[in-house]
């Protein structure tokens, strides 16, 4: 088993039995498992990344309404069959992990249609890695009662990147 298999077994098990699953209580009774798009290889990169427009705010909209905060860490530029798509990550203010939200060419399609989320990790070289097998969806594409953050225009790209979780059926 890989370690992005064993990834995804160990959140179905989450999502299946835990507590703190976004499922509610019919639908963890009805979960088996979540859908993927399969591995790709050419999706888990190490990159540089430009920090040109580091330390500048952004508010983002959330899925209920509410806004919420964020700073722009930097931007990457990511090769997807050969056409370049450029995001920006972000951070919390006073916190350093990474939050990069999108929306992409599958999004709404074979994606949910919130977008999805990624955590890259800054390297101490001062490059990130980012693989976009580990995609996830916002809580927000499982049921009501969450506030997700929604994808600035600034993180919406034409192409279309199959990697990571595909939209929730359940």
């Amino acid at each position: 088993m890989s370690r992005l298999d064993d990834f995804r077994a160990r959140k179905n098990d989450l999502f299946k039995s835990s507590d703190q699953s976004p499922l509610d209580s019919v639908q963890r009774e009805q979960f088996s498992a979540l859908a993927y798009f399969p591995e790709n290889a050419d999706l888990a990169l190490t990159l540089p990344m430009d920090r040109s427009a580091a330390g500048t705010d952004i508010v983002l909209d959330t899925s209920d309404g509410q806004q919420r905060q964020y700073r722009r860490v930097g931007t990457i530029e990511v090769p997807v069959r050969g056409e370049p798509a450029r995001f920006t990550l972000f951070a919390m203010p006073g916190h350093t992990r990474l939050f990069l939200p999108f929306m992409d060419g599958t999004t709404g399609v074979e994606s949910y249609k919130g977008g999805r989320y990624l955590e890259p990790r800054e390297r101490p070289d001062g490059q990130v890695e980012v693989d976009f097998n580990y995609a996830y969806n916002p809580y927000c594409a499982y049921g009501d009662g969450w506030s997700c953050p929604i994808p600035p225009e600034e993180n919406r790209v034409t192409p279309r990147i199959e990697a990571g979780e595909q939209e929730f059926k359940g």
